[in-house]
Parts: C-alpha cells; structure tokens; sequence
C-alpha cells in the first residue's frame, strides 16, 4: 500500500502522523511512505531521518493526497485540504465529528474512509488511540492551570501547592478517566487539594485506593459539580463520551459565581467542551476571560509538546496502521473488531451513532459496509 504523511496545519500542530522509526516499519514490511516535506521538523524529524529509513519526500500536501492509498495524520483535515482527499482513500487520524458539522459534511462529500483514533476502542471499552494523548493532554492541564493561576497572567495569584502556612489551591477534576488520572497525579504532586467527581462507583474506589490523601473522590451529580466548581481554584473539564459530544456539566451561571481569576481548562473542547462558556482557542491565543474567570481551551494540547505526542502516539497507532496496510480497510475491519469501531464515516456514509445523533444524519451500521 501506499501511505502519505502531510504536513499538519492547523494552528501551531507540530506533531506529525508517522515517525522515521514507524515508516521503516511499514518500509520493511513491503509498503511504500510519500511524507511531505518538512512534516516532522516541529517533532524534531529533518527531512533525512525520513529518507535513511526509507521514506520518500513530496514537496507538498497535493502530491502527497494524490499519491496515497491511506493518510495518516494526527489532527482532523481543515478546509484547505478537503479538496485534495480522493473517494476511496483512508483517513487515518483523530476526527471528532461530532463537534463539527462542516468536516462531517465535507468527509461525507469526499467519499473517502473515515477511520477515527478517538473510537477505536477495545473490548475492555479502553480508547487505546486517544489514551496517549489524554495522558499528555491531563498532565498538561494542571501545567497550564498552575500557569494562569498566576497574577500576570489574569489569575487569583494563587500556588498551586501553596507553603507552609499558607492554604494550597482546590482543583476540581470532572472526570475520572485517563485525563482526570493524569490531571490529579499532577496536581497531588504539586500538592494542591484535588477533588476528581465521576459517575462511576468502581472507578473512584480505584482512584480512591491509589491517589494520595490529598485526593478526594466525589460522586457527579449536578450537586456536588456546583458545590465543587465554586470553591475551586482551577477545574479541569476531562469528561469523554467516544464519538459524540460531551456533556455541559459546568453552567455559565456557575461560572458567573466562581471566585474572580480562578481557572478553567476544557480537555474536552475538541468534542464540544463540558463547560458551557468554552470555545476552542489556540495555543498562539489559548486564553480569554468571561465574567471574571480565565478559560484556557486549546483543542489540539499535546501539539504544545510534539516530541513527547508523536512518539507516544505513533507508539499507539503502529500495530493499527500495518494491519490497514496489509489487509486494506474492510479486511482489517472485518478481522479486527478494535478498528471496526473506529470507523466514522464510509464511502458517503455515516456508520458511527454518535455523529448521526449529533446532526440527525441517517446512521448506517457497519456491517452494513463490511459485507
């Protein structure tokens, strides 16, 4: 097969869709890999680490989607490059459609194979694509938080850990999966008091047996989130439902009764956001302030520190992509159930239930594209 690697464009995106180690991979194993020109300079990949594993060099996006069987990627396509996705090409990247009816609609219009990291998921309901990313994207929350916590940057002026003598930071984490592990692993570490709410009794007497004792569990329910989010400092938004949009757990009246320069960052806003007055922002203007209280909601994260993400990613993504390569989509599908769940959008056809329910599209099973 032939796989192309473009060049990421959206906004500060660094990351790239294969390393020079995964392209001799596919390289050994009988595939052909068209990367296009300094694809992976912002992952710290010149050009040369790509040829010397065996990879060949285009000089742009174009070349690179008429080239390719399947692209692989890290971010959703933007509208510069939907005209140059071919019918019948894989897609091989994070989507998620349902925050956007316009990629939705051009990737139906393009009649390409939609294949999305963020549903792929195992028998154990683990999201083995998303959960590198949701690892980086959790620990970088409390980075980021502890950041625009401070004066200069329009917070209370508040040390996350706090000193002897004086009270550290609340954190409140909404979620109790990979990204609110990760968060609170961080913040306990910094010694705020962190308080995680889930739905999940099983998964907060996990988390209740090994966070520190500066780790509350707290169950989620429309109550104890306002309680919580009135005392916090800085809550983290980590709530995931694979493939559909997130709920809004945080309200603008609650977020109009926060303490004035307490900090909000939305891990979900790639799928919707759960904090209501959140809107994707970028890492060149990642903040704004709405009613006193600095929101922080960069959608693509770990693209702020590329050589960590492109490697803890294309670690994930492999065994996935030689199984695309080798057997084309429908074999691999059909073989795997772990892909067949990643499969969004087929031929023209939405064949994931999240995204038809997000826009009322017509939903098509996918078997019914596998027979």
């Amino acid at each position: 097969m032939i796989i192309g690697v473009p060049k990421e464009i959206k906004t500060m995106e660094n990351r790239v869709g294969l390393t020079p180690m995964n392209v001799h991979a596919l390289v050994q194993a009988g595939h052909t890999v068209y990367v296009e020109t300094t694809a992976g300079s912002g992952s710290g990949f010149s050009d040369s680490d790509y040829t010397s594993n065996g990879a060949k060099i285009l000089p742009g996006p174009k070349e690179v989607y008429s080239s390719a069987d399947m692209i692989v990627k890290v971010k959703e396509p933007i509208k510069p490059e939907y005209d140059l996705i071919k019918k019948g090409q894989i897609l091989f990247t994070y989507f998620h459609f349902a925050a956007s009816k316009e990629l939705t609609d051009a990737i139906i219009k393009s009649g390409s194979i939609a294949l999305a990291y963020e549903t792929v998921q195992k028998a154990d309901k683990s999201l083995p694509l998303l959960t590198p990313m949701s690892e980086v994207a959790g620990r970088m929350a409390i980075q980021e938080g502890a950041k625009y916590l401070e004066k200069a940057m329009g917070g209370r002026g508040i040390l996350l850990g706090g000193v002897p003598g004086v009270t550290p930071a609340s954190v409140v984490i909404l979620g109790g999966g990979v990204v609110g592990m990760n968060a609170a692993k961080m913040a306990a570490g910094m010694g705020a008091r962190v308080t995680i709410l889930d739905l999940n009794i099983d998964q907060m007497r996990y988390l209740d047996d090994i966070m520190p004792k500066n780790v509350t569990t707290l169950m989620s329910n429309s109550y104890n989130i306002r309680q919580a989010v009135l005392a916090a400092d800085l809550v983290v938004g980590a709530v995931l439902l694979p493939g559909a949009k997130a709920p809004k757990l945080v309200t603008r009246e609650m977020i109009r009764e926060m303490k004035p320069g307490a900090v909000v960052v939305d891990v979900a806003v790639d799928q919707g956001g759960c904090i209501e007055t959140c809107t994707p922002t970028t890492h060149e203007n990642p903040t704004f302030i709405i009613d006193g209280v600095v929101h922080y909601c960069v959608a693509n994260m770990p693209g702020a520190v590329p050589f960590t993400s492109t490697i803890a990613l294309n670690n994930a993504t492999l065994p996935y992509t030689l199984q695309l390569a080798k057997k084309g989509w429908k074999k691999a599908c059909q073989d795997n159930n772990e892909l067949k769940l990643g499969l969004n959008v087929v031929e023209g056809k939405v064949v994931y239930a999240g995204v038809a329910d997000a826009f009322g599209y017509d939903y098509h099973p996918v078997e019914s594209v596998l027979a």
